[in-house]
């Protein structure tokens, strides 16, 4: 599907204050070939600003009132909250437009599922925003196991933020990106068990209703995630999260505090090592250790020069000061990655295939959020797929 022009609209609802944001109100802008035709938010302060940023030619209180007056070929969701998404998939698609989503996808893998189902019988096309896909460094992480550089893969070690939203908040907020690269690099995994503690005791579902969240993305329960996967070829995948070991303030006042979040590849050979940073300092560097022994041991890690060779012919130059702008992140390799990300949807469209970052990719990274709980709960471990799809925490949030 080719077209001399494509029609975006930008959906980004500032009435109801929420935290940061992956720049999708801004990644389509610049790209060769595309119009951002319109911006929707409820709320009418600092319009003018808010048009500048995203390049939006028009705007429009609701969606009801952009589907009466445009016809968008790609409509973009920039909330982050996921019960917000289902009800926007089913109109937006209702329409024929294809659908570019932020993270988390959903609250529940029923959800998911449904959107799945929607976007069939539409025949549109559902990207979500998991970045992490298009960035230089885990792009370059990939190539070098796929290449063998440390060996045989044995261990992927992912951890979440674990800022104040630590265990059931962090995994669903944050861990949905380690458990989606996690997916990226070795496919779906075929089981999970778990531990998960509340105060230090095994959290029970009760310990749920009672779970403060930052932010409407539940249900969650714990302060404490341990889980392990088990991925095709015998890689064994670690997430943790525990609360309170990243602190936020003392990041923003020193940013050379070294992050929690991120992902590390033990192989035969040697390790991998990239952690999430979103800094205004340089990149987060892509570390290796060709020691082919436990890492602690003799460690010795050099950086991996990273060259950026992509390139998007006809693409306007990517405008940095953008970086730090309200939702858009301070680290340019955030905007970076979401320009790819973008970028990747409408050669997708393009070519008649799915965006490298899809509905059932994130439908994934949700089954694996759900299947940790339900391996916690059952005290055993839990097979994928998962053949109950509702969420086992069981009330809504």
């Amino acid at each position: 599907m080719t077209r001399p022009r494509w029609k975006v609209a930008i959906v980004k609802d500032t009435a109801t204050r929420k935290l940061g944001g992956h720049a999708l109100q801004v990644s389509f802008r610049g790209l060769p070939g595309v119009e951002i035709v319109a911006l929707v938010d409820s709320n009418p302060e600092n319009l003018e600003a808010k048009l500048g940023q995203t390049g939006a030619a028009r705007h429009y209180p609701s969606c009801a009132e952009l589907l009466a007056h445009e016809r968008p070929d790609i409509v973009v969701l920039c909330s982050r909250h996921p019960g917000d998404h289902l009800e926007q998939v089913r109109l937006f698609a209702g329409h024929g437009c294809h659908v570019y989503c932020e993270k988390p996808v959903a609250t529940r893998l029923t959800e998911a599922d449904e959107m799945r189902r929607i976007a069939q019988t539409h025949g549109v096309q559902l990207a979500l925003a998991h970045p992490a896909r298009h960035d230089l460094g885990y792009l370059a992480m990939k190539r070098l196991i796929e290449a063998g550089e440390i060996g045989e893969p044995l261990t992927v070690l992912g951890r979440g933020k674990c800022d104040h939203r630590g265990g059931g908040e962090d995994l669903i907020v944050l861990g949905t990106h380690i458990l989606d690269l996690m997916t990226f690099f070795f496919g779906a995994p075929d089981s999970v068990i778990a531990d998960i503690r509340t105060e230090g005791r095994p959290a029970t579902r009760e310990d749920a209703a009672a779970h403060r969240l930052v932010e409407p993305v539940g249900p969650a329960l714990g302060d404490e995630i341990f889980a392990g996967f088990r991925f095709p070829g015998g890689v064994r995948g670690v997430f943790e999260t525990r609360r309170g070991l990243f602190d936020m303030q003392a990041a923003r006042e020193n940013p050379g505090l070294p992050r929690q979040m991120g992902l590390a590849v033990v192989g035969t050979k040697g390790v991998l090592s990239l952690r999430f940073d979103e800094s205004t300092g340089p990149r987060p560097p892509l570390l290796i250790s060709r020691r082919p022994c436990a890492p602690e041991i003799d460690a010795a890690y050099e950086e991996v020069p990273l060259r950026e060779e992509r390139t998007i012919p006809g693409a306007e130059p990517l405008d940095y000061a953008l970086c730090g702008q309200p939702d858009v992140p301070r680290a340019r390799w955030f905007l970076e990655a979401a320009r790819f990300s973008a970028w990747d949807m409408i050669r997708a469209l393009e070519d008649g295939r799915p965006p490298v970052s899809n509905i059932e990719t994130a439908s994934l990274a949700l089954e694996m959020i759900q299947g940790i709980y339900a391996a916690h709960l059952s005290g055993g471990r839990i097979r994928f797929p998962l053949t109950k799809r509702e969420h086992p925490l069981g009330f809504s949030s």
